[in-house]
């Protein structure tokens, strides 16, 4: 009877060891590739800020994970562990629909980018096409030139739709868009300055 007494807390140690809470590593494995997903959806671009909130919980639950597992079996609890894998599930799945939109959005503007800058390009061919050739042969040229790299620049556009990287290509296209309205304005200044410089016709007497 004393030796069943005197193993009694022995049996409570080894039942309480045996028991400790344990990290949820299947809730962290679940949020973590979450987190993943959202990322891989253009999250970090196109929701930057909430995809930054995300990291930051994500690297909360490690570091929560780390402190618990720091402790003595007895104490350690992962509770708050569980809720930060929870919270960073949940809100990666909103972040996730919210950059998939977003990107959307973000691809019909970089379309539309793309289709202006191609007039604009096309617009500003049309008119060297019709420039004079005048006493300055190089400075006409170097306008040519100039258009010719518009053109080929569009490529760059094409090249960023390609990849997905929307951004870029609406900002590549904008630049191409006025770039072509300074070259087209080079243009009509000097179709202007060929007109002034035409002598007017002579007045019949």
């Amino acid at each position: 009877m004393q030796t069943t007494q005197a193993l009694a807390p022995l049996a409570l140690a080894v039942l309480l060891v045996t028991g400790c809470a344990k990290p949820p590593a299947e809730q962290i494995e679940a949020a973590e590739k979450a987190v993943k997903e959202a990322q891989q959806s253009g999250a970090a671009t196109y929701t930057a800020e909430e995809y930054a909130k995300l990291e930051g919980t994500l690297a909360a639950l490690k570091k929560e994970v780390g402190d618990q597992d720091g402790k003595f079996a007895l104490f350690r609890d992962y509770g708050k562990a569980e809720q930060l894998a929870a919270s960073a599930k949940a809100d990666s799945e909103r972040v996730k629909t919210e950059a998939a939109k977003k990107k959307e959005e973000a691809k019909a503007g970089a379309l539309q980018a793309q289709q202006v800058a191609q007039e604009a390009v096309k617009s500003t061919l049309d008119l060297v096409a019709k420039a004079p050739v005048g006493k300055d042969r190089a400075a006409l040229e170097a306008i040519k030139n100039d258009a010719e790299a518009l053109k080929a620049s569009l490529n760059q556009v094409q090249l960023s739709l390609d990849k997905e990287d929307y951004p870029a290509a609406q900002t590549q296209a904008k630049a191409i868009h006025d770039k072509s309205q300074t070259v087209s304005a080079e243009i009509q200044n000097a179709l202007a300055k060929v007109g002034k410089g035409k002598p007017s016709p002579s007045k019949k007497k």
